[in-house]
């Protein structure tokens, strides 16, 4: 027979686990959605952006990990590696259960400088594995210690091949540094060369996706291919970095989203990363602000089809983020929205 102290223990640990249990019934259902990539590994489709804010991000981060986020989105560039570190170790969230991806950068691209890159973004992030690793460009940078090698105040190009730092990559996955491989921003035939030259289908490709800017057909070749695509600046001209776009409206504030939020009980932001999700897409939306990373979040519900084709029908083959001039590459020359 239990004591009264026994009964009332009993009760208190019944209590904590129904408050645990439901804590995690809610945090599941705000990062429900996920994709499985040819690895066979579960990507959450929304997923938390560290771009830009280098300061921010250890706080950012944090604020993301205990709103419900489970996948987040850093690159050696953005600096903020040590920051996605200081945010996960901060919120107690275990590392199994988040989806960490971050990419190599162009000044790394020599086949023998590929593992030291990733190496250093092991360090900085106090990891023993990285789930996804992508090569950010295809545009290789001449070998530097300099993030962005110069002379004359102008990025000193290298003669790297992007295949051959992609068999690079492919090394890291059999040393169990990295779960996956894959690429961002590349055109249709740099992806098609290297899918014929190399031995893993990258498992991801990052790139500028958004309502003003669908490339359906693109992502319909990435789907036969069986390669995920995660969109970045998922909601096209919100960022003040992009010029380009400035004049025609934000797209989060477009009538068409409006009226279909009203639909939901969203908001603009909102219906454009269900419309990426929608897709089976990973969107990658960015905010240091705890209200509206929250409300990112709310953006993982279900389109009714109806909805998804109207917002396909907003596509003004729109790219803002083309760095083609300063990076010595001609980007995106197969795709929509190139000049």
């Amino acid at each position: 027979m239990l004591s009264r102290t026994s009964k009332n223990s009993t009760s208190r640990l019944s209590q904590i686990s129904r408050h645990i249990t439901g804590q995690t019934r809610t945090m599941s259902a705000y990062n429900k959605s996920t994709a499985k990539l040819n690895t066979g590994a579960e990507i959450p489709l929304i997923g938390f952006g560290t771009w830009q804010d280098k300061g921010a991000q250890e706080e950012a981060v944090y604020h993301a990990l205990r709103a419900g986020y489970r996948h987040i989105d850093t690159a050696r560039i953005y600096g903020t590696e040590p920051g996605v570190a200081a945010g996960i170790e901060k919120s107690g969230v275990p590392r199994s259960e988040i989806f960490i991806t971050t990419k190599l950068w162009n000044n790394s691209h020599h086949p023998d400088d590929v593992e030291k890159a990733v190496d250093a973004s092991l360090k900085d992030l106090k990891t023993d594995y990285i789930d996804l690793y992508l090569m950010h460009w295809p545009s290789p940078f001449a070998r530097s210690d300099q993030l962005f090698p110069k002379k004359d105040d102008k990025i000193q190009t290298g003669d790297s091949d992007y295949v051959d730092t992609y068999k690079a990559m492919e090394k890291l996955v059999s040393k169990g540094k990295v779960r996956a491989i894959g690429i961002s921003n590349f055109s249709k035939a740099e992806l098609e060369r290297l899918l014929k030259e190399t031995s893993i289908v990258p498992a991801a490709h990052q790139l500028e996706m958004h309502p003003y800017l669908a490339q359906l057909d693109f992502a319909e070749f990435h789907k036969s291919k069986g390669i995920h695509i995660t969109q970045y600046s998922p909601f096209g001209n919100s960022n003040e970095i992009y010029t380009k776009g400035q004049d025609i409206g934000k797209l989060i504030d477009d009538p068409v989203l409006a009226e279909i939020g009203k639909k939901y009980g969203k908001n603009g932001a909102q219906v454009a990363l269900a419309w990426g999700i929608a897709k089976g897409h990973s969107v990658i939306p960015k905010s240091k602000t705890p209200t509206r990373i929250k409300a990112n979040l709310e953006g993982d519900f279900k389109l009714d089809a109806e909805d998804v084709k109207k917002i396909d029908g907003l596509d003004k083959k729109l790219r803002f983020n083309d760095p083609s001039e300063s990076f010595g590459w001609d980007f995106y020359t197969d795709l929509d929205g190139k000049k």
